[in-house]
């Protein structure tokens, strides 16, 4: 990874940014407690993830490089393979800079030193659109407060909100470890245990505001290209996108295991599929057994009602370099953003 062109900063507050018409002020809200997912037991097997030392190891000889390998120049534990989550949203926060002249806040919901960010007025105040990354595993127990759940009514209240919502993958909800281990060897990433549920708090935020889907399994995409750097192209429903959402876009960089974003309403109209992403079919999964073999990879909500803004929903993956990229993706970012 090139050295960033600017030096980084911690432990400061934001500086708030200024309405500017044109220009999209882009806020990144990380809805994990940092000491809750650092400080789990490395025994313990499921819903944690992973130490840099078994990164090391399962991705040898990729980060044997002394910047990763060395302890005395990057944490071996599970808070190395967090910091892994920072360095790689950052060609996306330059990305949004550069096209917004804005520079890109990333809020924890609790950070390294224990400070706790909830979704109020200091995050929402100067923010347009908002990335809301549900990266909580679910045991640690994120959950909206009713205070932060008003707060984002009155975000979405504005004509010009944008939300995008990124729960990730809940991999082995079932209670049958028989079921547990199809689910392991469909996505087959040694690095993701046989359970991992994620997204507590952004599940919590959407029964809230109202947002009728949930992130279901973890799904292993077929591939587009031999080097597994991008997915097979996207099943678009471009008659539905009269926003431009995808224009430009084919497909999504690969990640092994990504959640179905299944819509839980049968009204018509609320939640517009618009992307559905080919599963890899070559190792079973109760998803694909049920007949189906494409997953809900991007919806978009137009404004209705009270909510005069847009929702979308896109897994946290997709805006992280860790996983590929190219003129496809930088498209997608440029239309989000």
């Amino acid at each position: 990874m090139n050295e960033p062109r600017t030096a980084r900063t911690y432990n400061q507050n934001h500086a708030r940014r200024p309405y500017a018409a044109g220009r999209r002020r882009v806020s990144i809200y990380v809805a994990w407690s940092y000491p809750a997912e650092a400080g789990r037991n490395p025994a313990e097997l499921d819903n944690r993830f992973s130490t840099m030392t078994e990164v090391r190891r399962v991705a040898w000889p990729a980060y044997e490089e002394p910047r990763w390998s060395d302890p005395g120049q990057f944490q071996q534990g599970i808070a190395g393979s967090l910091e892994l989550f920072f360095l790689n949203w950052l060609p996306f926060q330059a990305f949004v800079e550069e096209i917004t002249g804005f520079v890109v806040p990333v809020y924890q919901r609790v950070d390294q030193a224990g400070r706790r960010t909830v979704l109020d007025e200091r995050v929402l105040g100067d923010t347009d659109t908002l990335f809301v990354f549900g990266l909580d595993h679910t045991l640690t127990g994120q959950h909206a407060e009713p205070a932060e759940v008003e707060a984002l009514q009155w975000f979405l209240g504005r004509e010009d909100a944008r939300l995008v919502l990124g729960p990730h993958h809940d991999v082995g909800a079932s209670d049958d470890l028989a079921v547990r281990d199809v689910e392991y060897h469909h996505h087959r990433d040694p690095l993701v245990p046989r359970q991992q549920r994620f997204g507590g708090y952004v599940r919590s935020l959407m029964d809230g505001v109202g947002i009728p889907v949930e992130n279901r399994y973890g799904l292993r995409p077929a591939v587009g290209d031999q080097d597994q750097t991008t997915s097979a192209p996207l099943a678009a429903v471009r008659d539905l996108d009269t926003r431009g959402w995808l224009d430009g876009v084919d497909h999504f960089n690969f990640h092994p295991h990504l959640p179905h974003y299944a819509v839980t309403t049968d009204q018509p109209d609320v939640v517009h599929v618009l992307a559905r992403q080919p599963v890899d079919l070559a190792r079973p999964h109760p998803f694909t057994d049920a007949g189906d073999t494409e997953f809900n990879a991007f919806l978009w909500m137009p404004p209705a009602g009270e909510r005069a803004g847009d929702v979308l929903l896109a897994d946290s993956t997709v805006f992280s370099s860790l996983f590929g990229g190219d003129e496809s993706l930088r498209n997608f970012w440029r239309n989000v953003a």
